[in-house]
């Protein structure tokens, strides 16, 4: 059963959109504002400074362990269905990543849809995997996380990385990954009784503002579900049972198997989209927070990527809480 910390997440999603519907009329920028409020689940984490950034002209945020940290950078990329939210509102759990990895995790401010739709995101987000290398570190010293469309953008600018012979990351987290574009039928149907947030209007509204007229949902380039998953590093992938987006890491661990890559997809039950935001609140989150930053941390430590098949997928369904 999860546990009764948990259920502050839902608690905070249902008020969020039962208020939205209250006021249709609301504007963009303030349904981003009213988004961005979902950091005060979030415990404030201890141990970790913060910075800004220009990361290759966007802005950033670096969340650093006040103990030394290891070797290498996160780069991190906020989900929010490439529409909302921000590093505001994820720099806590930023924060809680940076301290599990114990390594600098770089929140990224990349621009977002309507006004900014497809491939402007990919575009920021190349041009921060750039920046770094000109800080001076290697592909084989930066790995990629992000939540929800966050994960779309990490994957997808995988495969814009290694199309263009930059190198790619030595690993990539993916929370609660929101990778179909094309809204097809599944758990996003099946589990829409228990998902208060990440329901198909979300979705599908999300999808047609991020990819407009450039008819890129099945290209993959922009879904991961499509992408020719060649030279890909390792991949993290967790999603709660529970969420109409399960599915969504499912197929792409089904697929990168397939592919005879080194791909995790762990299962949790119960929970709410990108759970992790209850980061120092409830027992699931920080368990899953803290495998993510261990999975992270390996790899970072690695002398160089290694590509394996791992057909295993952790699977907590069952479990007692915590």
């Amino acid at each position: 059963m999860p546990s009764p910390e948990s259920g502050a997440l839902k608690v905070f999603y249902e008020k969020t959109v039962a208020a939205l519907i209250e006021a249709p009329e609301i504007d963009l920028m303030l349904r981003r504002a009213w988004l961005d409020q979902v950091h005060h689940v979030t415990a404030e984490p201890t141990g970790v400074t913060y910075a800004d950034a220009d990361a290759g002209g966007r802005p950033a945020l670096w969340a650093e362990p006040v103990a030394e940290p290891g070797d290498g950078v996160i780069l991190y990329f906020h989900g929010g269905g490439f529409v909302l939210q921000s590093i505001a509102s994820h720099r806590k759990l930023g924060g809680h990543l940076a301290k599990a990895a114990n390594r600098r995790v770089l929140l990224l401010e990349y621009r977002q849809a309507p006004e900014f739709p497809y491939p402007a995101p990919v575009d920021d987000a190349e041009a921060a995997f750039r920046w770094l290398l000109d800080q001076g570190y290697s592909p084989a010293q930066i790995a990629f996380a992000g939540d929800s469309a966050g994960a779309c953008l990490a994957l997808s600018t995988v495969v814009r990385l290694r199309d263009n012979d930059l190198g790619v990351p030595v690993g990539v987290v993916g929370f609660s990954p929101w990778l179909d574009l094309e809204s097809l039928p599944g758990t996003l149907d099946s589990n829409a009784e228990y998902d208060v947030l990440a329901q198909r209007p979300l979705c599908e509204e999300s999808a047609a503002a991020y990819i407009q007229d450039t008819g890129a949902a099945a290209d993959g380039r922009a879904n991961p579900l499509h992408a020719d998953l060649t030279g890909f590093p390792p991949v993290y992938l967790t999603a709660s049972d529970s969420e109409c987006l399960f599915d969504n890491g499912e197929r792409f661990a089904q697929r990168a198997r397939a592919a005879g890559l080194d791909v995790t997809f762990v299962v949790e039950h119960g929970q709410q989209h990108v759970y992790q935001f209850m980061a120092g609140r409830a027992p699931e989150a920080d368990r899953s927070v803290a495998e993510a930053g261990a999975w992270l941390a390996a790899r970072l430590s690695a002398p160089a990527p290694v590509h394996t098949v791992d057909g295993s997928t952790p699977d907590r369904r069952g479990e007692a809480p915590c």
